[in-house]
């Protein structure tokens, strides 16, 4: 891995877990039993919350830009999420919850100086990012900036990571993975016990005959670990996917981008510190 694509890769170790409070913060779950979604699990709000930039979107779309869920877990929350509340509602609601959350997550840092200037420099990269043919990005990014600069920072990092997340289900099609496979293919490198892949709704079946499908061109043993093919075209797709995802961070210079890591450090570690969010995910980070 060349020293800037480290660099790029290091930026989504720090700015996921800032984005991903949004999907775990009790006050976020306040937010969207008051817009009358269930909060017995979060995938109601889940689908809502990350949708809702795209407007009012059929499962489909959705299942086509989220990529890695079910078809059917999909049609289980959208567009039925729409019918409770709209997806101006919810993105009102999101804006609350994300402001709510990080001054519980943060306290009075979040009115401190070190939060506004990783804001602005955060912003700059965003900015800089070209969403085109990236959807979720570019709904994200046409979105107003918050004026407050803890919410900022969330915004910055959402756009940041949908935009990279767009690039790597174009890096997956490239490699010839299709939804499930991008997870079996995923799990077999170790990224993530099998149990952790469940929750995007996948059948037994449906995971079985996907390992079947990856066996077959190579890239699995019998038991679903990696062969030295799987691993090498993994490594391949999380080097395209940095890639795709450098070219924002160019924005900053050098000395810029160091002073963005020191700022962003203790929020890392408070995001992380707080207990909210697990401890295994299906992103695979720090084990990519």
């Amino acid at each position: 891995m060349s020293e800037e694509l480290g660099r790029v890769r290091q930026m989504w170790h720090l700015l996921e877990p800032l984005h991903a409070v949004l999907y775990y913060a009790p006050e976020v779950f306040e937010e969207a039993a008051a817009l009358g979604y269930r909060t017995d699990e979060r995938w109601p709000s889940y689908f809502a919350w990350r949708a809702a930039p795209l407007g009012a979107v059929g499962a489909e779309r959705v299942a086509d830009t989220f990529y890695s869920f079910s078809p059917q877990m999909v049609r289980e929350h959208v567009p039925a999420a729409w019918s409770v509340a709209s997806p101006g509602a919810v993105l009102a609601a999101r804006a609350r919850a994300v402001d709510r959350a990080y001054r519980a997550l943060l306290g009075e840092q979040a009115a401190g100086p070190e939060i506004a200037e990783a804001a602005a420099l955060a912003r700059r990269v965003a900015e800089a990012a070209d969403a085109t043919g990236r959807p979720l990005a570019e709904a994200n990014a046409a979105l107003p900036w918050p004026d407050e600069p803890h919410s900022a920072l969330w915004h910055a990092a959402t756009v940041l990571r949908e935009h990279r997340g767009d690039g790597h289900i174009a890096a997956l099609a490239e490699a010839g993975l299709d939804p499930v496979e991008s997870l079996v293919s995923f799990a077999g490198i170790g990224a993530a016990r099998p149990e952790v892949f469940a929750s995007r709704g996948w059948s037994g079946k449906e995971w079985d005959a996907a390992r079947e499908r990856l066996a077959g061109r190579g890239l699995l043993e019998e038991d679903g670990t990696a062969t030295e093919a799987g691993r090498a075209l993994r490594a391949e797709v999380e080097r395209r996917t940095d890639e795709r995802a450098a070219a924002p961070w160019r924005a900053l210079g050098e000395g810029e981008r160091e002073r963005l890591v020191e700022l962003l450090g203790p929020l890392w570690v408070a995001a992380l510190g707080s207990g909210l969010l697990p401890s295994e995910t299906t992103l695979g980070i720090g084990k990519v």
